[in-house]
């Protein structure tokens, strides 16, 4: 293609580069020049006009994009009429689209004149949905890259559109004493949501005892039910390919292909198949109905292909699907570092209740959560300002002792009071009337306490980065080189069992009962692990 500018008296049959505005008429760029153009461009005064004209073997841009786009096309999959050199490529039903990356980058390697850009690889689509878009750059594409780019894409798969097919799915549900009836529901409700957006029907669900033998028994009346998919959402999380839910599979007479995958959210699922049925144990996040792991498998299930564990070993790179502090870092590191700023989750609901109802008999007849340090900031009033700094709502601070003195030196801020009528009987009767007065839409709650004014809010907001009931991680506690310290941040499920806590102590020991549910979040300095309870503690607070 020969491109510049070119007298009009020799521009006949050349595309007219830059759109050209004359008394009474508008040459749009892209026009192929004709007589009646170029004897408008002369009454206009044009002399000269810049141009791209073939060159012997050129093919046009319309010409170039609607070749390659019937290079590509597959069944279930329409084109567009080429306009300045696009064609885009549609789905013609609901699927899965499947993309070969190592082609479609040799395509856009060949020349710069040509382009084809499509979603990402293993994207679910409606019907209509764009799948790819075919540019051609310049006016013209050269013969010879037309040539290798057809002949490249005729003999590979570029991309394909498999169909979402209308499975029948069985879900089993397992039950343990202690895990609420709406925690399960909540897993019923967003697996018939996933089934039903590709286009399936999900059984009735079968319930039973988290015993591996129920459960190969339900998975069974679930297969003679007709359900071409089967599903376990365990009371308990898997941890291992011989926990329950695998074991029911080979119970059953089935098999477990993989465990784990690397995509977070889904880590802790299991893929396995009873007799060609495919047999899923799910991860806790598939209770929510969030994107997570177990989406991208459902999805190549629904779609007919087959998931082996090379593919889910495979998704690793994308597969972080979050942003959450999964791990503490390296202690020796972690140390000398700033705690990064860190984004829990959107829509992540946790209150915070500071607790301040106690006597301070190490400094009676002080209260020292009222002394005032150096700058004349009571203890309190720094607690509840990092509180009300992070991302928790509400904050809801816990009197008891000299409750009007707190509550009056907190006025003004955006806080609820909780009073506790009882707070002489101890910590925890403190902590019960703070807990009574958490949202109902709350999924968690920090227990911050009253005296330790050096956590930050940035702190705070790493324990709700931390924190996800779906994965297993509902208890969130801060370290410092390997010592626990506060605040604790709770899953709403165990709060009736923190409110049966009793004497003067809180709600810590049960940390020790759930240990698989905490996941701890090491912290770059010992804030979390200072409290100030003492006049000459008091007078060293740093930041006084």
């Amino acid at each position: 293609m020969i491109f510049g500018p070119t007298p009009v008296a020799e521009a006949r049959g050349a595309v007219l580069v830059h759109t050209v505005r004359l008394p009474g008429r508008v040459i749009k760029k892209g026009t192929v020049l004709d007589e009646g153009a170029l004897e408008a461009l002369i009454a206009g005064g044009r002399t000269e006009v810049t141009t791209a004209r073939m060159e012997p073997g050129d093919v046009p841009e319309n010409e170039a994009a609607h070749r390659i786009a019937e290079a590509m096309t597959v069944p279930l999959v329409a084109r567009s009429r080429a306009v300045t050199g696009r064609v885009n490529l549609l789905a013609e039903t609901p699927g899965l689209m499947v993309v070969d990356p190592a082609l479609i980058d040799r395509i856009n390697a060949i020349d710069e004149s040509l382009t084809i850009a499509t979603l990402p690889n293993h994207t679910p689509v409606a019907a209509r949905d764009m799948l790819a878009t075919i540019k051609v750059i310049p006016f013209a594409v050269p013969g010879p890259v037309m040539a290798v780019a057809e002949a490249m894409l005729r003999s590979g798969r570029a991309l394909r559109l498999h169909p979402f097919r209308p499975l029948k799915v069985g879900l089993v549900l397992t039950e343990l004493p202690g895990i609420k009836d709406s925690v399960m529901q909540g897993a019923v409700e967003a697996t018939e949501e996933r089934v039903k957006g590709l286009y399936g029907t999900l059984l009735p669900p079968e319930t039973c005892r988290h015993e591996e033998g129920a459960v190969a028994e339900a998975l069974s009346r679930l297969r003679r039910a007709g359900a071409e998919l089967l599903l376990i959402a365990g009371a308990s999380a898997v941890v291992d390919r011989r926990d329950v839910g695998p074991a029911a599979i080979l119970r059953a007479g089935g098999r477990i292909e993989h465990f784990g995958m690397p995509v977070d959210p889904g880590n802790l699922i299991c893929l396995g198949q009873i007799a060609g049925t495919p047999a899923l144990v799910l991860p806790g996040c598939a209770r929510s109905p969030k994107l997570n792991g177990f989406d991208w498998v459902l999805q190549r299930i629904f779609a007919g292909l087959p998931v082996t564990a090379r593919d889910v070993m495979g998704m690793g790179v994308g597969g972080l699907l979050k942003e959450i502090e999964l791990r503490p870092l390296p202690r020796e590191q972690a140390a000398k570092s700033p705690a990064p700023a860190q984004t829990p989750r959107r829509g992540r609901k946790v209150a915070a209740l500071v607790m301040a109802a106690g006597r301070s008999r190490r400094m009676a007849p002080l209260n020292k959560l009222l002394v005032p340090d150096a700058k004349g900031v009571p203890m309190i009033v720094r607690v509840v300002e990092q509180a009300l700094a992070s991302h928790a709502r509400p904050v809801i601070v816990v009197t008891g002792h000299e409750h009007e003195r707190i509550e009056e030196a907190l006025s003004g801020r955006g806080v609820l009071f909780a009073h506790a009528e009882d707070f002489s009987e101890g910590l925890s009767a403190s902590l019960r009337a703070g807990l009574a007065a958490v949202p109902p839409d709350s999924e968690g709650v920090m227990v911050c306490l009253g005296d330790m004014p050096l956590v930050t809010g940035a702190m705070m907001d790493r324990l709700i980065a931390a924190f996800d009931p779906e994965e297993g991680r509902r208890i969130a506690m801060p370290t410092c080189r390997g010592k626990q310290g506060n605040p604790m941040l709770w899953s709403r499920d165990l709060i009736p069992e923190m409110m049966q806590v009793t004497g003067d102590v809180g709600a810590r020991h049960l940390a020790g009962k759930h240990a698989d549910a905490v996941v701890e979040v090491e912290m770059a300095d010992d804030a979390v692990l200072r409290d100030f309870d003492t006049t000459e503690s008091m007078k060293a607070l740093p930041g006084a």
